[in-house]
């Protein structure tokens, strides 16, 4: 049984942001410095993307480990309460993702995910993205 009441669930559910968030920002300063420019938010692109960066043809999303359940990461619980429900909005989360990626490709385009427990090591996302953009560059992106 959820111990909140419905209305007061709605109120917390509606103050999540779905966009600008403290994680994407962090990506998003930690990419200008290495150099990189982007665009956000592409409306024109399957799911939205939080960062686009056109020149490797990439589409990045900053995904919070709860919300999108990032496998194997302590961060990806389920309440207690409301099972079900919990359920039910996670498998939607993780099918809208997919289907967002396998659409993106599918236009030609690679698709980047940083999770939100990587900022807690900076230096290694950092060379994670370094390695990936420089590959993206030897292939001919």
């Amino acid at each position: 049984m959820d111990k909140v009441s419905p209305e007061k669930r709605s109120w917390t559910m509606g103050r999540v942001k779905a966009q600008d968030t403290g994680p994407e920002k962090l990506v998003r300063s930690l990419l200008h410095r290495m150099g990189y420019r982007f665009r956000l938010q592409r409306s024109d692109l399957p799911g939205k993307p939080d960062i686009v960066l056109p020149k490797f043809k990439t589409a990045l999303f900053v995904h919070g480990c709860f919300w999108h359940r990032h496998p194997g990461c302590k961060r990806a619980t389920t309440p207690a309460s409301n099972t079900a429900y919990w359920d039910g909005k996670f498998g939607r989360t993780v099918l809208r993702d997919a289907k967002n990626q396998k659409e993106l490709e599918a236009l030609g385009w690679r698709v980047l995910i940083v999770w939100e427990c990587e900022l807690k090591n900076l230096p290694a996302l950092r060379t994670r993205l370094s390695n990936y953009f420089n590959v993206s560059r030897s292939c001919g992106a």
